[in-house]
């Protein structure tokens, strides 16, 4: 079976996020990149499928030609082809955005004479938590779509997907080519070894120009941070004079008794 998994290049969360001027954007001035957790799950799910059943593995992103970094990443943990549908790294709504990579599994498709049996999706990207690339590719394409998976079985021309809601299990099959998007816990991702990394960096990643569709989409006006917790040091004294408000401190948080 051939295996398509989509990924998105997303700011490292771990730093302090800042907004552009005109508060449109992120500031990623001073910030790593990554792929969305989501979506390294799929590719780790992408990569057991091939292992366990054979066939083909590719990964695909649209994105700035930095995003070739997130494409080297999948492919050092064990996916065979990359492709990069390049843009000039600014931000594309979810309609545009599964427009282009709907275009792009059509063009691969018939270049190849064969369908992807299955296309691999991170549940919502960490940045913009759209939730509708997937499902908007799914229709596009008319394949079955389920999201939210955490667990998944592929056997002779059909897809078991389980669902988890509210303690239980939602059990879906679907005939393939199917569209699935998954969510992390259907998987623990590897992490890239040393050799993995050195033949990622060796294999060619193909590149095609995104078109971009007129379609009608959700037109960003601006972004706007949560409102942080305020914190407030207060120093209450130093040497053995601060051992009385420290114990003050301890007796009004209940870990010390009276």
């Amino acid at each position: 079976m051939n295996v398509l998994v989509c990924v998105k290049r997303v700011p490292a969360t771990g730093g302090r996020v800042t907004l552009t001027p005109d508060a449109r954007a992120i500031d990623t001035s001073l910030l790593g990149f990554t792929t969305s957790p989501h979506e390294e799950c799929a590719v780790e799910e992408a990569a057991r499928l091939v292992e366990a059943g054979g066939g083909t593995s590719t990964v695909l992103t649209l994105g700035p030609e930095a995003a070739i970094e997130q494409l080297r990443d999948a492919m050092a943990v064990g996916i065979e082809r990359a492709v990069l549908l390049e843009t000039d790294g600014t931000e594309w709504g979810p309609a545009a955005t599964a427009a282009a990579i709907a275009d792009a599994v059509r063009a691969r498709e018939s270049a190849d004479g064969e369908p992807f049996g299955l296309l691999l999706f991170g549940n919502e990207a960490a940045d913009s938590a759209d939730y509708q690339v997937g499902v908007r590719v799914a229709v596009a394409l008319d394949r079955p779509c389920v999201t939210g998976v955490k667990r998944l079985d592929v056997g002779a021309g059909a897809v078991r997907a389980w669902r988890e809601r509210d303690g239980a299990w939602d059990v879906y099959e679907m005939p393939l080519p199917a569209v699935v998007t998954v969510r992390e816990g259907i998987n623990l991702p590897r992490y890239p070894s040393v050799p993995g990394r050195l033949r990622a960096r060796r294999k060619d990643v193909e590149r095609a120009p995104a078109r971009r569709v007129p379609v009608a989409d959700a037109v960003l006006t601006r972004l706007r941070l949560p409102a942080q917790a305020e914190h407030r040091v207060e120093i209450l004294g130093t040497g053995p004079e601060a051992v009385p408000p420290v114990v003050e401190v301890l007796r009004q948080l209940g870990l010390v008794g009276r």
